[in-house]
């Protein structure tokens, strides 16, 4: 039995939550989640030639290269997957988080969320880090939002908290694709 497949790239700022949703999507419609952040550690752990390399852009603040990304994940596809990869030309869909600057520098900086104590944080966490990290996402992130917005595929979704974003985003995919099981399950 052939499933449906929906390729849709999410696309925000660290913090924003891509994680959750792209979690709550492949929950919620059944569909596989690719995503190269858990590539880096797995892969910095072993320290292997190509996790070395994405290891120092993570200490000095910096965005994984392309063809670091591109090395790191397929060496975690089979075969068969980079097959279907390779057939694969466009994207059906761009969503893009919006979440508040202030908002994802105090996520991303080790406050906590419901208490507003501060968490232990690593060099990468310190607000001028951050700040950095959310200034180079939005010069890299510019260009590509702008492809998909002229394709007609860009899907913005704002807000303060992932949960409120979800609900629209759930509605999005449920125009595309019937869903196994409700979003009021999250």
């Amino acid at each position: 039995v052939a499933s449906k497949l929906l390729r849709t790239i999410i696309l925000g700022p660290p913090g924003s939550g891509k994680g959750t949703v792209c979690q709550r999507v492949a929950q919620n419609f059944a569909l596989q989640h690719l995503s190269n952040g858990p590539f880096l550690p797995e892969n910095i752990k072993p320290y292997t030639e190509v996790g070395e390399m994405a290891k120092q852009c993570i200490e000095k603040s910096l965005l994984v290269p392309d063809h670091v990304i591109t090395c790191l994940m397929m060496s975690k596809l089979t075969l068969g997957q980079a097959k279907a990869l390779d057939r694969i030309c466009e994207a059906d869909l761009m969503i893009s988080l919006n979440i508040p600057f202030e908002t994802l520098k105090n996520h991303l900086s080790g406050i906590d969320d419901v208490t507003g104590e501060p968490l232990v944080q690593q060099e990468d966490d310190k607000p001028e880090a951050v700040a950095a990290r959310l200034r180079r996402y939005k010069d890299v992130a510019k260009p590509v939002i702008g492809l998909y917005r002229s394709r007609g595929l860009l899907h913005q979704f704002s807000g303060m908290e992932r949960n409120k974003i979800w609900p629209s985003v759930y509605t999005l995919f449920s125009n595309k694709i019937t869903p196994i099981q409700s979003k009021e399950a999250y």
